[in-house]
């Protein structure tokens, strides 16, 4: 798969106004200062494609990212530090909810956390309904170019051993900054894009952390 190639497709509010087209698509989730846009912007190798801010918590939208025909790269909101009101939070995560639970062209989900804060309410909660929808995930250390080498390794250890309970379950090292971790991402994601199998439909219900 040509990552290299996403274009932004449209910012969706909720389900209804989804891409109709797509048949495989992987979500990409986290808290909204584990540098999930900036993952999106170094796979694709572009550095606005993904909206990044130094107010964490702006994207408030699903955002779609076409890549082939009927593939996709999906922008979930991200949750921990948006400054808005209430009212909107709400809203928003309930079209969150709705698009996890009932989206059929859902295949995978990329969870990105912290290396130094790893496994959040958000992140454990992510993880719990993964397991119970039989929807595989992919997590990602973000930052890891914070660590020195050793301490990285360790934590990445530390992180793999807490998913032993996750049989779907995969996990890596990534940097942004230093590009580290593309290679793996990748070839998780050409797995998903390319299976054979039958897209998975989401069942359970999760309500997203503030």
């Amino acid at each position: 798969m040509n990552y290299k190639s996403a274009s932004f497709t449209t910012s969706s509010v909720g389900l209804d106004d989804c891409p109709a087209d797509s048949q495989r698509e992987v979500a990409f989730a986290g808290c909204s200062n584990a540098g999930k846009s900036s993952a999106i912007n170094s796979l694709t190798n572009q550095t606005r494609l993904a909206r990044t801010s130094k107010t964490p918590g702006r994207t408030q939208l699903i955002n779609f990212f076409g890549l082939s025909t009927g593939k996709y790269l999906v922008d979930l909101p991200g949750y921990g530090y948006a400054k808005v009101p209430l009212s909107v939070k709400n809203q928003w995560q309930n079209h969150l909810e709705l698009y996890l639970n009932e989206r059929k062209a859902l295949v995978g989900l990329v969870l990105l956390t912290d290396i130094r804060h790893a496994y959040k309410e958000f992140d454990l909660m992510m993880l719990n309904w993964s397991q119970r929808s039989n929807l595989p995930v992919h997590v990602m250390l973000t930052k890891s170019d914070k660590l020195k080498r050793g301490a990285a390794q360790n934590a990445l250890l530390g992180a793999r051993k807490q998913l032993t309970d996750f049989p779907h379950a995969s996990i890596q090292l990534f940097s942004s900054l230093d590009k580290s971790g593309i290679d793996t991402l990748e070839a998780k994601l050409d797995q998903w894009y390319t299976d054979p199998a039958e897209p998975i439909l989401a069942g359970p219900s999760i309500t997203p952390a503030d």
